[in-house]
């Protein structure tokens, strides 16, 4: 428990894993893009021919998850799936299988166990609300529905993927809805979080204001 860490929490497209990986690079830290497993969750389920609301058999296979995050890539079992899990389909597929609460209890332990020295950065939903409650920093970061959708209409547009940015726009508010309203680790700030609307920020911007705050609560700990 003496090991820091720092969470950062926000709704899809945020920019929370781009400015969580880059404070962890700056600090030193381990890095956990606890999507990234809710995302390997819902893409096996996928590939295994499961319903994404069959709660007993999706938290089985969340439970026996073969992944791993090694030479910048995302792995399952012995396929780099790493941009297959960054599709819309399985970005909703992930949403899904995240509000049933036998899945998030399958994978507790296993994002828990990514607490190791010198320390952590974690990115996801529930970060410091669940998973990481005593952490030395908490951040929720947002922006508009607007703005998010614009950002991930760039990726996919940039990985010659097809698009549209007003649907792109209506899926960002029905995730929010969904994962604000669910009963399990709902989506909202920590109470000790500092919020940070990157609307208008560059990712620059938005990394150094996480390393700030957490310079700041560092030495209100000490």
């Amino acid at each position: 428990m003496s090991i820091p860490v720092i969470t950062i929490d926000g709704p899809s497209a945020s920019g929370k894993g781009t400015v969580a990986e880059r404070v962890a690079k700056v600090l030193g830290f381990h890095f956990l893009d606890s999507g990234a497993l809710y995302r390997l969750t819902a893409l096996s389920a996928v590939k295994q021919g499961a319903a994404l609301d069959d709660e007993v058999r999706v938290a089985e296979l969340a439970a026996d998850l073969p992944a791993t995050f090694r030479d910048g890539a995302i792995w399952l079992a012995d396929e780099d799936v790493s941009d297959a899990i960054r599709s819309e389909a399985i970005g909703e597929g992930a949403s899904k299988v995240a509000a049933l609460p036998a899945v998030r209890a399958a994978l507790l332990a296993r994002q828990r166990a990514y607490r190791q020295a010198p320390g952590l950065v974690a990115d996801g939903r529930d970060m410091g609300t669940v998973i990481f409650p005593d952490a030395v920093t908490k951040i929720f970061l947002t922006a508009s529905a607007e703005a998010r959708a614009e950002r991930r209409y760039k990726q996919l547009i940039g990985k010659g993927n097809s698009a549209s940015l007003t649907a792109l726009v209506a899926d960002m508010q029905a995730r929010d809805a969904r994962d604000t309203a669910r009963l399990v680790a709902p989506l909202k700030p920590a109470p000790d979080a500092l919020f940070l609307d990157t609307t208008s920020m560059d990712v620059e911007s938005a990394v150094q204001a996480v390393l700030d705050h957490h310079a700041s609560c560092k030495a209100k700990a000490s």
